[in-house]
């Protein structure tokens, strides 16, 4: 993200900025909201259960996307000894990367909609801009969370489709070198390896699949 000021991009830089801090505020709220649901109070008690910012972002995290352009937001605590259903881990898990899939399907249809019926403003390069990086975001978001791999959700959500002793091998396996794994990919991602660009690839192929307009 420093090569867009360097640039002189200040626009795109705030944009991005911007997009990043309310996508990952939605992505957190929505692991707080899920748990709830399902019986577990912890995060609301610690003030989670919204989609102020300020609850969510975490000032390193931040200051590495700035920097590195990958960051990170404050985890949701949960507490799943308060959970009333078997399934309840899978959707809270889940919930993160589902709402910033809806955030990207509401930012491209409503986007797209006003195009076709010429909302003032809409045709507006700077506003294009945003809508599209509203929505890449989110589905970049959505795709890199549900890798199952470290910290990331998708180590939550994986084992609830593998059979039961295969789901205890990965859990434990994932939690002695998952983390070691997910760094290295990082560290692979700065040195060259097209990591993310991958699965920044696939966040885009879906965008002929969320259009309803």
């Amino acid at each position: 993200m420093l090569g867009f000021l360097s640039r002189g991009e200040y626009f795109l830089f705030a944009a991005l900025l911007g997009a990043l801090i309310m996508s990952l505020s939605f992505h957190e709220f929505g692991h707080a909201f899920a748990a709830k649901s399902f019986g577990d109070d912890t995060a609301e008690k610690q003030g989670r259960l919204t989609l102020n910012p300020i609850a969510h972002i975490d000032p390193m995290g931040l200051l590495m996307v700035v920097l590195i352009g990958f960051g990170y937001a404050k985890p949701v605590p949960t507490d799943p000894r308060k959970y009333n259903s078997f399934w309840a881990q899978l959707v809270v898990a889940a919930a993160g990367p589902l709402a910033n899939l809806i955030i990207a399907v509401v930012a491209y249809n409503l986007y797209l909609y006003g195009i076709q019926v010429g909302w003032p403003g809409f045709s507006d390069p700077g506003v294009r801009q945003i809508f599209n990086i509203v929505v890449i975001v989110n589905l970049v978001l959505m795709i890199f969370n549900l890798i199952p791999l470290g910290p990331l959700d998708g180590h939550y959500i994986l084992p609830y489709f593998l059979p039961r002793a295969l789901a205890q091998q990965y859990r434990v396996l994932n939690a002695q070198y998952g983390t070691y794994l997910f760094l290295g990919l990082i560290l692979l991602s700065l040195a060259g390896l097209p990591i993310f660009r991958f699965v920044f690839s696939v966040g885009t192929s879906l965008l002929p699949y969320i259009r309803f307009v």
